[in-house]
């Protein structure tokens, strides 16, 4: 019988460690703990860029990311309550209401009391609020273009997929 050679072991050996060197380094109680190498320093840098880069495209078409987010939360929740929404852009309530107050007054949305409970407010999409919906939605699929240009959709759904266990691990 004869014996397969070593060197597919042993690399996979390597693999393993470089992994669990990988996860160490990214942990800011070990020895080893490298900034770049940081998960939660990679996302607060892409979520930069990224806001950065919306807020310069979203500006050519009147519109904040702020507002953007709430807008797009009640488009497919339609109505929502303003602390709902804050829940789902995962911001300050006092922050949303000022955001929900400032897309009223350029009629984007109607705010209106809940009748089961006059202490929430409901947040209703109006039509000029749906056709700013179309205009962001062509800035935002610009940059999601751009920002997984060379990722397949396994990856992205992958992707989606860690980012959702991470999220449910810090709730």
């Amino acid at each position: 019988m004869r014996r397969p050679p070593l060197k597919a072991p042993l690399a996979r050996t390597r693999r393993v460690r470089r992994l669990a060197d990988a996860k160490r380094r990214g942990d800011p109680g070990f020895a080893d703990f490298e900034l770049a190498d940081s998960p939660f320093y990679l996302i607060a840098r892409t979520a930069g860029r990224y806001a950065i880069d919306m807020d310069e495209a979203l500006r050519a078409i009147d519109m904040d990311v702020p507002s953007w987010r709430a807008l797009m939360i009640v488009h497919h929740t339609n109505p929502s309550s303003v602390s709902e929404i804050a829940d789902q852009a995962v911001v300050k309530l006092s922050t949303m209401t000022r955001v929900v107050q400032r897309l009223e007054k350029r009629g984007l949305v109607r705010l209106s009391r809940r009748e089961s409970d006059a202490r929430v407010t409901e947040v209703y999409i109006t039509d000029r609020g749906e056709d700013a919906v179309v205009q962001v939605k062509s800035v935002a699929s610009r940059i999601y273009r751009m920002a997984f240009s060379d990722f397949t959709a396994r990856e992205v759904a992958a992707f989606n997929d860690m980012l959702r266990r991470v999220f449910g691990n810090l709730s």
